[in-house]
């Protein structure tokens, strides 16, 4: 039997204000279930011994050294812009009142 009950999932989607239909709620009663078991069925292998991890193998940084190159000047970045005003590129507001 599944630790998650119709109720349950009847309540959750009160809390989250999602309406659902009687079919989403079996649905997702179903989901949620399978879930919860899977979730439980890792709980039952985990051990003490073992130490919790987010990766099976260790990260290591990937990336480049952060190394200053060659820039382009501020006139020839806007010697292309369609429309710059004070150095800068000038864009159609977007936003009401702003």
């Amino acid at each position: 039997m599944s630790a998650i009950s119709r109720e349950d999932v009847v309540h959750l989607a009160r809390l989250a204000h999602i309406e659902m239909s009687d079919a989403e709620l079996d649905k997702m009663t179903g989901e949620l279930g399978v879930i919860v078991d899977a979730i439980a069925s890792v709980s039952e292998v985990a051990s003490s011994d073992i130490p919790a991890t987010s990766h099976p193998i260790p990260l290591t940084n990937v990336l480049r050294e952060d190394i200053v190159g060659q820039t382009l000047s501020n006139d020839e970045v806007l010697a292309n812009a369609p429309d710059s005003d004070s150095g800068r590129f000038k864009v159609p507001a977007i936003l009401d009142g702003e």
